[in-house]
């Protein structure tokens, strides 16, 4: 029988995240268990505001509620999330290189090079 433990790993903190208790006017953490869960799911608008708009962009986070309180559209935030500059450390970790690129449109080819 295979048993699942949770084992604490050191990450490297990077996220900026809300404060913690209703005291604080916090809010609540996203953990890799509740991004499973989430993707389990199939929620990715929520995930994905969960873990850049509201965890990595600062500014972006204040447009998030603004937009909310008036009932706009979110917008896009500007720059590279932190959460993929931390995914590209740990791909560059185990000896793989990603190298992103804009789509800009729906139907796009990627071209592959045969080794």
């Amino acid at each position: 029988m295979i048993k699942y433990t949770d084992v604490q790993v050191d990450i490297m903190h990077l996220l900026h995240n809300n404060p913690r208790g209703r005291a604080k006017q916090g809010g609540q953490r996203v953990g890799e268990m509740e991004v499973w869960a989430l993707e389990g799911f199939g929620v990715a608008h929520i995930l994905q505001e969960m873990l850049t708009y509201k965890s990595d962009h600062i500014r972006a986070r204040q447009e998030v509620l603004g937009t909310t309180i008036v009932g706009e559209t979110i917008p896009n935030p500007e720059g590279t999330p932190e959460s993929f500059r931390l995914l590209v450390r740990e791909l560059r970790s185990l000896a793989l290189e990603a190298e992103p690129f804009p789509c800009i449109e729906k139907n796009f080819q990627i071209y592959r090079k045969e080794a």
